[in-house]
């Protein structure tokens, strides 16, 4: 349309211009009518270009400041989600610090203690070799005192005495038939030869302990001299200390009298055999213990 326009202003001019204008001006005319027409076209396309460019990069710029706002806010969210997460990471390792360092110090404290106690088990295990060693020794000792003893009583005969080991000490007993005669508490004189024969061996051995034990059997005492079995049985281990001391020459403070009544039996008391084996005295010979006493009792464990 505009350029039908342009053809008519541009004839319009022709017929008014003088008629000495000549075809080849009107061509010129006519041809930079249509140039300048082309140009403004080509102008008027790129100034629509233009705006539609424009627009789109109005439209990609809200778009990009969406998105930039959008990936703000995620930033924004991301960051105080991280920063919640840093302090829940900072309490737990804090607590988890506070922890460790109890725990540590329990481990140290345990390590103390294990300490002590590995010093008081060598203590502990220290004094139990030396125990054993003591112990060992008193066996020996109770172990040469019963061959010496058997050897100083070789010429009585097993019905008469029997002499053994038990629980580290040595056991001379001494039957009835030996010692005295029924019902009396006065030593014979065969009994009076093994009593000096054994202390003979007493003698010679100062660290040994003597227990002289007077034992009867179940059947009541019917002499007017005793109140009963035990009356007797203390009486007998009385005058065979009496023996040992005139006798044998023993210290005295070395022996203890007791007397156990019928309340030891070694045999049962409704056959004449287990009878006769209750009624004996017994000389109950210990190795001292002094030096096991002492270790006991000083630095104990």
């Amino acid at each position: 349309m505009k350029s039908s326009h342009t053809l008519l202003i541009a004839a319009a001019l022709l017929l008014l211009l003088p008629a000495c204008v000549s075809s080849k001006k009107y061509k010129l005319a006519v041809q930079e009518s249509l140039t300048q027409d082309s140009l403004r076209q080509a102008r008027e396309r790129d100034i629509q270009a233009l705006h539609t460019r424009v627009s789109q990069l109005g439209t990609d710029t809200t778009r990009l400041g969406q998105g930039v706002r959008e990936l703000r806010g995620q930033y924004a969210a991301l960051a105080a989600q991280a920063q919640s997460q840093a302090q829940q990471l900072n309490q737990q390792l804090s607590v988890t610090s506070q922890e460790l360092q109890k725990t540590n110090q329990e481990l140290e404290a345990k390590k103390k203690a294990l300490e002590l106690f590995s010093r008081e088990l060598e203590l502990r295990e220290a004094k139990v070799r030396e125990l054993n060693a003591v112990i060992q020794r008193q066996d020996s000792l109770a172990k040469a005192l019963l061959a010496k003893v058997e050897a100083a009583l070789v010429s009585f005969s097993k019905e008469e005495l029997s002499v053994y080991q038990k629980d580290g000490k040595v056991y001379v007993s001494l039957s009835e038939k030996l010692l005295f005669q029924s019902g009396s508490a006065e030593v014979n004189t065969k009994g009076r030869e093994a009593l000096v024969k054994l202390a003979d061996v007493l003698n010679k051995n100062q660290d040994i302990q003597v227990m002289i034990e007077g034992h009867t059997d179940n059947v009541p005492i019917k002499s007017g001299l005793y109140k009963d079995n035990w009356d007797l049985s203390v009486l007998r281990a009385t005058s065979v200390v009496r023996i040992l001391v005139w006798g044998g020459k023993m210290d005295p403070k070395r022996l203890i009298p007791s007397g156990r009544g019928e309340h030891f039996p070694v045999g049962p008391n409704d056959t004449k055999e287990g009878k006769q084996l209750n009624r004996r005295t017994e000389i109950i010979l210990s190795p001292r213990l002094d030096e096991l006493f002492n270790l006991l009792q000083s630095g104990q464990p």
